[in-house]
């Protein structure tokens, strides 16, 4: 019975180092919201460019790009909006109103991404088959070649921050949201 009592009282006495805090996190400052609204649109920018190259877009296939390319750039423009918007907000929302903004952000970010596909329907239908073969390989959500294991995410790690980072040398899809 002793030994039972000199248990719990440990048991008790360690849950406190257990508990988790649910103190309402800092909300970032306005530099470092700005900061990262800069870095997503240069992340898209450098999207733009390399799915330029890769998918060895030619003079005639410009004036299809173009648009697909400002999509992108609307969307990159509009996703970073809606997550500033989150970032300054932080720790002043409920439960519900949390749940009830991510819930925006996903609607937003379905309609963005439908206007994607209709930009991007003219563009790949004018490919060669090299250049669909190629943007094929390159938006496919969890290709081996990306780090998936079939679908979104596969071997991402976790980086400082405790946000997913993609495997050295993974080119993000052209449908992840950073990519736009």
């Amino acid at each position: 019975m002793k030994k039972a009592i000199v248990v719990l009282a440990t048991a008790l006495s360690m849950s406190g180092a257990f508990a988790q805090n649910a103190a309402t996190p800092a909300a970032p400052s306005s530099a470092a919201i700005e900061a990262g609204v800069a870095e997503h649109q240069q992340r898209v920018e450098e999207r733009i460019a390399f799915l330029h190259s890769t998918l060895k877009i030619t003079p005639e296939q410009e004036a299809l790009w173009k648009p697909f390319a400002d999509q992108m750039r609307t969307n990159g423009r509009t996703m970073g909006e809606m997550f500033k918007q989150r970032a300054e907000g932080l720790g002043t929302r409920n439960a519900l109103d949390d749940m009830k903004e991510y819930a925006q952000i996903t609607q937003a970010h379905a309609d963005e991404m439908q206007k994607l596909v209709t930009a991007f329907e003219p563009l790949y239908n004018s490919f060669s088959a090299d250049q669909k073969a190629i943007a094929d390989k390159t938006f496919r959500h969890g290709a081996p070649e990306r780090g998936g294991k079939g679908g979104k995410g596969g071997n991402r790690q976790r980086n400082r921050s405790g946000s997913q980072s993609k495997p050295a040398g993974a080119a993000p899809a052209a449908s992840d949201p950073a990519a736009q």
